[in-house]
């Protein structure tokens, strides 16, 4: 289990509006990019081969995408190399942290100093979620998919732990990319599956307050 005290305070960034990652959770990608080939290649040569995860966020009056404040880094875990030289790679969440300031430097990639106090539960044992109502929720969950002509195997999802189902759904399913910034920041489980039930009930609403769709 890695130390809080030996995560690095500069770490490479990889923008993508949309991808969530969360601690204790995977994320696979496809790399392509010149300059995120290079990040990988880089962050492979690191003892602790982290890359931070971080939504852009549009700042008016600058020129080029901002970040959101806080993102998830993750350690490569898997990764294999194409004939034509792109990487699919698996993350594996380790820790959210909060930005600091941009590092100006000669990699064609972005990287911040960060800072990871206020995360140490990120770095414990998977949580659970105490009043977590299963039935109730996968009801509603349910009728989400049907509205999305979503197929599931629900007999995982009724055996999932608590952590496992909340973050993979977080993660998985298709919310604007403001929505799965309050995902990353909810400061507990508990806290992030009331955040995702309001989004699937606001979902089913048709995305205007009042009665559910059948």
């Amino acid at each position: 289990m890695i130390k809080q005290t030996e995560l690095p305070e500069t770490i490479a960034i990889f923008p993508l509006a949309g991808a969530l990652l969360l601690p204790r959770s995977r994320l696979p990608l496809h790399i392509f990019e010149p300059r995120y080939l290079q990040m990988i290649n880089d962050a492979l040569k690191t003892d602790s081969r982290l890359i931070g995860m971080v939504q852009p966020n549009v700042v008016p009056g600058r020129e080029g995408p901002g970040l959101q404040t806080i993102g998830c880094a993750g350690r490569i875990t898997q990764f294999s190399e194409t004939e034509d030289g792109r990487y699919m790679i698996t993350l594996g969440g380790v820790s959210r942290f909060r930005v600091v300031k941009e590092v100006e430097g000669f990699t064609p990639y972005r990287r911040c100093d960060v800072k990871w106090d206020g995360f140490e539960r990120d770095l414990g044992k998977d949580e659970t979620d105490c009043n977590f109502d299963r039935k109730a929720f996968l009801d509603t969950l349910g009728r989400y998919f049907d509205a999305r002509n979503l197929s599931a195997d629900w007999e995982t999802l009724k055996e999932a732990d608590d952590e496992l189902l909340i973050n993979s759904l977080s993660m998985m399913l298709d919310f604007e990319y403001e929505d799965k910034q309050a995902l990353l920041e909810a400061p507990s489980l508990s806290t992030r599956r009331e955040t995702l039930l309001t989004l699937i009930e606001y979902t089913l609403r048709g995305g205007q307050e009042g009665e559910m769709m059948n």
